[in-house]
């Protein structure tokens, strides 16, 4: 996967064999994607790479994550439960999420003709990291085994990645780890876990 911002403007993701070849997604929505990078630099938000996708911070706190996929390329925000979307844009990024988060774009040309909305959009996320507003608890929410807390607590990318997961895939890991009766079993399964966590995937997923 890259680590360096530019490459993913100019090769990809480098998660997949279309890496750097005409069919990656990134080729197909270049010019919707550098719009989506030129307001979040706009905004005066710090860039950065993370799980192999530009992310943006602000205050400590991560903002907005953009990636593209064959169909379609989107802007996805974090902390979505504390969005107000008085736009009504923001869309689930499947059926287990809890909070739409994401604006989706068909066509390179909605960034530039949602411009006004997305800023906005970002100014408010913004305005919760300066304030150290974070979203309520989620009561339904299970306990994570102590393996897994602490594997996160000295893994700051895991642990950004675990909770930017759909508490359905979440569940799967703790479901997974949970069934295994010895620590060092759990402890195993973390490290064998860890690239899929980071690639926004649940314990059974490809």
């Amino acid at each position: 996967m890259i680590t360096e911002i530019e490459d993913y403007f100019t090769k990809g993701c480098g998660r997949c064999e279309r890496f750097d070849t005409p069919r990656c997604s990134t080729r197909k929505w270049a010019v919707g994607l550098r719009e989506l990078r030129r307001i979040c630099l706009e905004a005066q938000l710090a860039e950065t790479v993370k799980w192999a996708h530009p992310c943006y911070t602000h205050a400590g706190r991560n903002i907005a994550i953009i990636g593209a996929f064959r169909g379609d390329f989107r802007i996805s925000f974090f902390n979505a439960a504390l969005m107000k979307d008085p736009e009504g844009v923001l869309e689930r990024q499947g059926p287990n999420a809890r909070h739409p988060d994401m604006i989706r774009f068909g066509e390179n040309a909605q960034v530039k003709a949602m411009e006004p909305i997305i800023v906005s959009y970002l100014k408010e996320s913004m305005s919760y990291a300066e304030a150290g507003v974070r979203p309520p608890k989620d009561d339904r929410e299970i306990e994570l085994p102590d393996e897994l807390v602490d594997a996160l607590d000295a893994d700051l990318d895991l642990a950004e990645a675990f909770h930017s997961l759909t508490p359905g895939r979440r569940k799967s890991y703790v479901i997974n780890l949970k069934s295994a009766k010895k620590a060092e079993t759990r402890i195993s399964r973390i490290v064998r876990f860890r690239s899929h966590i980071l690639a926004g995937k649940g314990a059974t997923e490809r």
